[in-house]
């Protein structure tokens, strides 16, 4: 891979910068951004939706990224359109061919399943990312970039009423607005680390990302023991390359088991996922 000493260099950089963002946009473990404000300075509440959430907090940090990038001489590109990949390309100052992948992820902590979140998704397996030459809804050709990072916010869901999610407040009751989220957690993380075998939305073709919030943290995905090289190939050949099944049938490949045979390959690079338990 190239570039693999400013890939590390700028990994480390990258996760100390997520660890230092909760004091900017918390307090006392509660979100600070409480609502909508009009001229009238009346105070409108955030939904619970989740797109709603993810587009808010992505506007919140983003200052501090501007900020990270110049620190750390690099600048900013945003994505050309709406749902290309990447969400933000960190460019060297003094060496345009390093560039960087990061897309900013979000979701929430699974309160009838301890330890794991609702996962996310971790870009298209499609066009772009088969072939690396094409710049098919992406700022850059994926071969261009030296690395592709995720960088992710977890955090957990307040229960409000309807009454709370509809209500109307003044600025004089700032105060007694609730955040509709709270113990937030974030991280960086190269995006192959966490990644899952299967896809992570319906039928579009993404890449979906592990749940367990301990195993995304530490980066211990799937892949973890096969490396990068394997995770491109997989994904790559997902629902293509075909399986011949215990009946002589075919099948396109959904599995990273399904893979492995069909490779020839060891199973000890085999990365159990964790298996969600319902808590007591």
């Amino acid at each position: 891979m190239k570039n693999e000493v400013q890939k590390k260099e700028f990994a480390v950089l990258l996760n100390e910068f997520a660890q230092s963002l909760g004091s900017f946009i918390a307090y006392n473990d509660e979100w600070t951004i409480k609502g909508f404000v009009d001229i009238f300075m009346n105070i409108y509440t955030i939904s619970a939706d989740t797109k709603v959430l993810s587009k808010i907090l992505e506007l919140h940090i983003f200052p501090h990224f501007l900020n990270f990038a110049e620190k750390n001489g690099y600048k900013i590109e945003l994505a050309t359109h709406q749902n290309w990949y990447p969400d933000l390309t960190f460019i060297k100052n003094d060496n345009t061919d390093i560039k960087f992948a990061v897309d900013i992820k979000t979701t929430y902590l699974l309160d009838e399943y301890p330890g794991f979140c609702n996962g996310f998704t971790l870009g298209s397996h499609g066009e772009y990312f088969i072939n690396r030459s094409s710049t098919k809804n992406i700022k850059y050709p994926y071969s261009q970039y030296s690395g592709h990072f995720c960088f992710g916010i977890i955090y957990k869901r307040t229960e409000l009423s309807e009454n709370n999610e509809t209500q109307k407040y003044s600025m004089q009751e700032l105060s007694e607005i609730p955040s509709v989220i709270r113990n937030f957690t974030f991280f960086a993380v190269e995006k192959w680390r966490i990644a899952s075998d299967k896809s992570g939305s319906g039928n579009t073709a993404n890449i979906g990302s592990i749940r367990k919030v301990e195993d995304i943290l530490s980066g211990n995905g799937v892949f973890a023991k096969a490396g990068e090289e394997i995770f491109d190939d997989y994904w790559a050949n997902f629902g293509k390359m075909q399986i011949i099944t215990q009946n002589g049938k075919h099948k396109p490949l959904s599995s990273f088991d399904e893979y492995i045979a069909y490779r020839g390959l060891s199973a000890d690079i085999i990365n159990t996922r964790a298996s969600r338990r319902k808590g007591i």
